[in-house]
Order: structure tokens, then C-alpha cells, then sequence
């Protein structure tokens, strides 16, 4: 009996043995790898864009306050003869969730001094709005939000605000990264409720950016806009970009190119420079431009 027992076992082992051997010279599919977990916040490293700070909105969704200043130099070719507009502005956003902001993109004092006739200094219109990220895919460096503003008539006339009934500004944002290179668009709709007192017009925007470190990271943009439909206003050949709606008779495009950067000194502190300068005639107001801000999140 014994003998038998040991023989049965040594046959089911010899079995098992050759089982094993067979299956692990056979082919078996391999399983896919495993996605490396992930290493930081893409939006970390993205910038807000300097120039044309009213209408190229960023779409990231952040709690922030933004001093701004502009030195704006005013083509010879334009009615004034040259000269310079200043702007001292104070931007705001609150993210109100992780996705929905409340944005106040437009206010501030503004210095006109012209070469030829009187100067004049006055508070800007002052313009609200809403932002929503649509879009938010971390995985994929991908974000876009639409939203859009209503600049209210509160300015003074003699800095070319407080016409009509206020304009909307309908607009999509989005930005796309690269690991450390980032590119971020705008386009949008500015609409006023007057069409005689203001000109209606599409705007366009677009930056590159690479952060080489937290202490320099330089872009490059553009940004344009385009008349859809010319107010009655003054009869000019050209619309006032972003600051003014002249409500010009017959305005067309203009497009500038330009560059700068931003330094971050703290995480939630960013410095920002841009200059811009008009690319396409007629010039009008708009000759070439020096933008500096200090971006504040908490």
C-alpha cells in the first residue's frame, strides 16, 4: 500500500513539473504598462498674458489682483499729431469655484496728452463679467473657457469713455502646453448695445511661452482686431484697439506683434513687461506700447 501511495504521488508531481514547464515556454500577451503617476500641475508653469490685458483673457481660473500700467505712444500719422495715453488700472478675479470665475478686466485712470491741442485725464469705463473652464484636462495639458464681460458707460467723455449704453464682450480662451512650452489663444466679440456710438468688432489673440525657470519665462504674441461693423461716431479711419471704441466711420484692422516676460518671485507673484508695436496701416492710435503688471494669487 505504501509503495502504491508513493508511486501515485511521484507520477502527479512528474505531471505537474512537465505542466509547468510547457506553459512557461509557451507565448502569453504581456499587459499594457502602467502610466506613470503624475509630477506636478501643468498650469503651475503658465503665464498670464501681458499684452493686451482687457480682452486676451487668460483661461486658467484664479483667484488674483493685477496693478497695471501702460505707456501707449500714439502714431504721428493719427489726428493728434502723436503723443502718449498712460493708464493706471487694477484688475480682479475671484474664483468662485475651481472652474467658475468672476472677472473685472477693465477700469483705471487714464492720461491722454496728444502733440498737438489740450491733454485730457479721466476715469475709464468699467467692465465685469464671468468665466467658466469647459474644458479643464490636466492629463493632457489642455484647458478651455469661454466667457465674456459688460463694459459699462461709467467713464468720462472728455478719455473717449461713457459712450453709448455699454458693449459685451463674448469670448473663448484656451491654452495648450508642451511640457514647459505653452501656447494660449483668445478670440471674442465685442458687441455694444449702441452700434451708432461704437463700433462692433472681432478680436484675436495668441501667445507662445517657454519657462525656462521661474525667473525667466519670455513669450511672444499677437493680437489684432478686426471692425464687423463701424459706428457713426467720428469720422476716423481706425478704432482705438482696446482702451477707446471711437464708434469710428470707417475703421477696418489692426494687428500688433510683440514680446516680453514674466518673473516669478514667489509662487503666487508674478512681475510681467510687454511691448507691442502696430503691424498693419493705417497705424492710427496705435504706434507702439509698454505694458507692466504684478500678478498678486491667493
Amino acid at each position: 500500500m505504501t509503495a502504491t501511495l508513493s508511486s501515485i504521488l511521484a507520477a502527479a508531481a512528474t505531471a505537474t513539473l512537465a505542466t509547468s514547464t510547457a506553459l512557461a515556454g509557451s507565448s502569453t500577451p504581456a499587459l499594457p504598462p502602467t502610466p506613470p503617476p503624475a509630477t506636478g500641475d501643468w498650469l503651475s508653469h503658465t503665464i498670464s498674458p501681458v499684452n493686451n490685458p482687457i480682452f486676451f483673457e487668460d483661461p486658467t481660473i484664479r483667484t488674483e489682483i493685477r496693478p497695471i500700467y501702460m505707456r501707449h505712444n500714439i502714431d504721428d500719422g493719427f489726428i493728434t499729431k502723436g503723443g502718449d495715453v498712460n493708464l493706471y488700472a487694477l484688475q480682479v478675479r475671484w474664483a468662485i469655484t475651481d472652474r467658475l470665475a468672476l472677472i473685472a478686466t477693465k477700469d483705471g485712470y487714464i492720461d491722454i496728452n496728444p502733440g498737438a491741442g489740450p491733454g485730457a485725464s479721466g476715469w475709464a469705463d468699467v467692465a465685469l463679467g464671468l468665466k467658466y473652464a469647459l474644458i479643464d484636462d490636466r492629463a493632457n495639458q489642455f484647458i478651455l473657457t469661454p466667457g465674456f464681460t459688460f463694459e459699462a458707460p461709467f467713464g468720462e467723455k472728455k478719455v473717449f469713455q461713457g459712450n453709448g449704453d455699454g458693449e459685451f464682450n463674448l469670448f473663448v480662451s484656451a491654452a495648450k502646453g508642451f511640457g514647459d512650452f505653452h501656447l494660449t489663444s483668445n478670440v471674442g466679440f465685442r458687441l455694444p448695445i449702441d452700434g451708432d456710438a461704437e463700433s462692433s468688432s472681432f478680436h484675436y489673440s495668441l501667445m507662445a511661452d517657454y519657462y525656462v525657470c521661474q525667473w525667466f519665462i519670455p513669450f511672444v504674441s499677437m493680437n489684432g482686431s478686426s471692425v464687423i461693423s463701424n459706428g457713426t461716431a467720428l469720422p476716423l479711419d481706425s478704432e482705438g484697439y482696446d482702451l477707446i471704441n471711437f464708434g469710428s466711420t470707417s475703421a477696418d484692422t489692426s494687428i500688433t506683434l510683440g514680446g516680453g516676460l514674466r518673473t516669478r518671485l514667489r509662487p503666487n507673484l508674478d512681475l510681467g513687461f510687454g511691448y507691442e508695436t502696430a503691424v498693419v496701416n493705417p497705424k492710427g492710435l496705435f504706434a507702439d506700447r509698454f505694458t507692466f503688471d504684478v500678478i498678486w494669487r491667493f
